[in-house]
């Protein structure tokens, strides 16, 4: 009996022991988890408050006044009065030279239509005693275009024989991919239906934009198609191109200081930490990770939030939730005018989406370029 009375005791000395260590080992387990820092949920976008960028500038609106001269590609329709038989077509060469009746060659390029004209009648007292009244009329432009790209009905590039206003372009490429757009006579913009169907992508108008030499100008499409707004109707110049995006792209740009800038798929809730995880990283350890910054909205009346980037890093700060078509930009160094900063990133965004969209309508075979931006910010 003793026996059993010491072998139970030391049984149920045995349990309790070992009830104790398993509590201890759980409030140790406890206390380590409480040393470890818990990331907090992201955070939503806050936007820093931006003085109000500049109208669309006013001298757009002015019709351009240089004339049209001829380039590579153009065709001509030249003709000695009162000889028939001379009457022929002739293209501008892409030497800059046309070939007409016994002349070897006269140089028109850079020329307008009745300085070529006079050229060429100079050119034949060459061979002529008698002075040759000469005839030229344009029937083709190929020099001067236009690129008019995105969701569109008739996507392309089209000639630009003289001036030409946005709504004009809209209009020759058939307007957005889903609606029609036509002007009515009292100058205002109807908006209806496309026959294509509703199976078409969408437009998006708040983020379509123009660029001419490497600068986004400030234009807002939807005011001009949905609102009739002409003071949005701006005059465009050869090589200018016009891109509507797709509403239902699913992507977030990313700019700037990273391995590899790029549009990277959205994928569920999306942080910043993981869109620049998703290009490859931050590009240099010098980068300016306080005024990492988060474009979104509207490219005419964009919303801007600059986060501190590094105090996230650190468990800080919340992480920020990213919405499709953002766009992200890390710097290389601080930013001084936030206007300025902003122009900056949309002429980036706007200029390396024309490049990648302008090489696609060439060939399909077209490597992009990446969304990159200067080292220094103005």
């Amino acid at each position: 009996m003793k026996r059993s009375a010491l072998s139970f005791r030391a049984l149920a000395g045995a349990s309790l022991a070992g009830m104790f260590l398993l509590a201890g080992c759980a409030t140790v387990k406890q206390q380590i988890a409480r040393l470890k820092p818990t990331p907090p949920p992201p955070s939503t976008f806050d936007p820093t408050p931006v003085p109000d960028l500049p109208p669309t500038d006013p001298a757009l609106l002015q019709p351009p006044t240089n004339p049209f001269v001829l380039g590579p590609g153009d065709q001509l329709q030249i003709e000695v009065l009162g000889d028939v038989t001379t009457r022929q077509k002739a293209t501008v060469g892409p030497d800059g030279k046309i070939y007409f009746y016994i002349l070897p060659g006269v140089d028109v390029w850079g020329l307008t239509v009745s300085q070529a004209q006079d050229r060429i009648a100079q050119s034949l007292q060459r061979f002529v005693r008698e002075q040759q009244p000469v005839s030229i009329t344009l029937v083709g432009v190929a020099s001067q275009r236009v690129w008019i790209l995105g969701r569109l009905s008739r996507p392309g590039i089209y000639p630009m024989a003289g001036p030409m206003r946005l709504l004009e372009a809209i209009a020759i490429a058939g307007g957005p991919a889903s609606s029609t757009v036509t002007t009515s006579l009292s100058g205002g913009v109807i908006v209806g239906t496309n026959v294509r169907g509703s199976s078409d992508e969408a437009g998006d108008l708040s983020r379509a934009f123009v660029v001419r030499q490497g600068r986004m100008l400030r234009v807002d499409f939807r005011r001009l198609l949905r609102e009739g707004d002409m003071s949005q109707n701006i005059y465009l110049q050869p090589d200018d191109l016009i891109y509507v995006p797709s509403a239902s792209s699913d992507q977030v740009h990313v700019l700037g200081a990273v391995n590899h800038p790029s549009s990277v798929e959205y994928i569920g809730q999306m942080t910043l930490s993981e869109a620049l995880a998703k290009a490859g990283g931050l590009a240099s350890k010098e980068v300016y990770l306080s005024h990492v910054t988060i474009v979104r909205g509207s490219l005419s009346q964009p919303r801007i939030a600059v986060v501190d980037f590094e105090a996230i890093q650190r468990g800080e700060a919340k992480d920020i939730t990213l919405e499709p078509q953002d766009i992200v930009y890390v710097p290389f160094t601080p930013y001084r005018v936030l206007t300025r900063y902003v122009d900056l990133i949309l002429d980036t965004f706007a200029r390396t989406v024309g490049v990648n969209e302008g090489a696609k309508a060439i060939s399909d075979r077209a490597a992009g370029v990446g969304l990159s931006v200067p080292a220094v910010a103005p």
